[in-house]
C-alpha cells in the first residue's frame, strides 16, 4: 500500500477545525502524517486538535499578520513541509442589489488572497521537502460553485472559487520546475457549517440529495481520500488539475 502512503509526511491544513478541513486533517492523521491545523477560533481549534491528535495554531489568514503567525509557528517546529492544504474559506450570500462591498472583500481576502500569500510564504519549507520523485504538494479547496453557476446568490463566493481554480493552474505551471505540485479539489455538498442551513433541514437535504447523480451527500472519507491521493506517490504526476468531488453534480453543466 505504499502507493497511497502519506505516513511520516508533515501536513498543514488551514480551516482544519471543522467541516471539510477537519475531514482532511483526520484522514491524514489516521494515515500516519504529522498534521498542523489552523483557524481563527481557539476553542474549536483546540477541541479538534485534542480529538484528532493534531497540532493547533491559531491564526486569522485573512490578514498578513495571521499568515506570518502560521508560517513562523510551523517553521519553528519543522524544517520541511510536504503538504499544504489551503482549505480556509468564507461565504457571503445576498441579493444582487444588496450585495455589500465589505462582504465581497472578506470573501476574496480569505478565499483567494490568503491562498496566494500563504503558499508563497511556505515556499522555503515546501522546497526543502520537494524531490523529483516525491514532490511537495499544495492542495487548494475550490468548489463546484466555481465550475457551474450556483442556485444561490453567492456572487463573491462563486467568483472566488473560480479564481482559486485558475490560481491553482498558474501556480502549478510556475512551481512544477521546483518539484512542487499544485492541485485543487472542488467539493459538492458535504457536511459543513456553510451547508448546515440546508442539510440540517430534512426537506432541503432531501432536495439536495435528489439533484446529486450518486444520490447522497459527500462523506468524510470521500474528501480525505482525494486529498491523500493527491499527496501520495499515486498522485505525484498530477499538477494543475481541478478534481470535482461532487457525486456527479458538475455533470449537469
Amino acid at each position: 500500500m505504499t502507493l497511497f502512503s502519506v505516513a511520516g509526511k508533515t501536513v498543514v491544513v488551514t480551516g482544519g477545525s471543522r467541516g471539510i478541513g477537519k475531514m482532511i486533517a483526520k484522514g491524514f492523521r489516521d494515515a500516519g502524517a504529522t498534521v498542523y491545523i489552523a483557524s481563527r477560533k481557539k476553542h474549536e481549534l483546540d477541541a479538534t486538535a485534542a480529538e484528532l491528535g493534531c497540532e493547533a495554531i491559531q491564526a486569522d489568514l485573512s490578514t498578513s499578520e495571521g499568515i506570518q503567525t502560521l508560517v513562523e509557528a510551523v517553521s519553528a517546529r519543522e524544517s520541511r513541509l510536504h503538504v499544504l492544504v489551503n482549505n480556509a474559506g468564507a461565504a457571503w450570500g445576498a441579493p444582487l442589489e444588496e450585495y455589500p462591498e465589505h462582504g465581497f472583500d472578506k470573501v476574496w481576502n480569505v478565499n483567494v488572497k490568503a491562498i496566494f500569500f500563504l503558499t508563497r510564504a511556505f515556499l522555503p519549507l515546501l522546497r526543502a521537502a520537494a524531490t523529483p520523485d516525491d514532490p511537495a504538494r499544495v492542495i487548494n479547496i475550490g468548489s463546484i460553485d466555481g465550475i457551474r453557476v450556483p442556485a444561490m446568490e453567492n456572487y463573491a463566493y462563486a467568483a472566488s472559487k473560480a479564481a482559486v481554480h485558475m490560481l491553482t493552474r498558474q501556480l502549478a505551471h510556475r512551481l512544477a520546475r521546483e518539484s512542487i505540485t499544485v492541485n485543487a479539489i472542488a467539493p459538492g455538498p458535504f457536511e459543513s457549517k456553510m451547508m448546515a442551513f440546508a442539510l440540517d433541514d430534512p426537506e432541503l437535504r432531501g432536495a439536495i440529495e435528489s439533484t446529486v447523480p450518486l444520490g447522497r451527500i459527500g462523506r468524510p472519507d470521500d474528501m480525505a481520500g482525494t486529498a491523500i491521493y493527491l499527496a501520495s506517490r499515486a498522485g505525484s504526476y498530477l499538477t494543475g488539475a481541478v478534481i470535482p468531488v461532487d457525486g456527479g453534480l458538475s455533470t449537469h453543466g
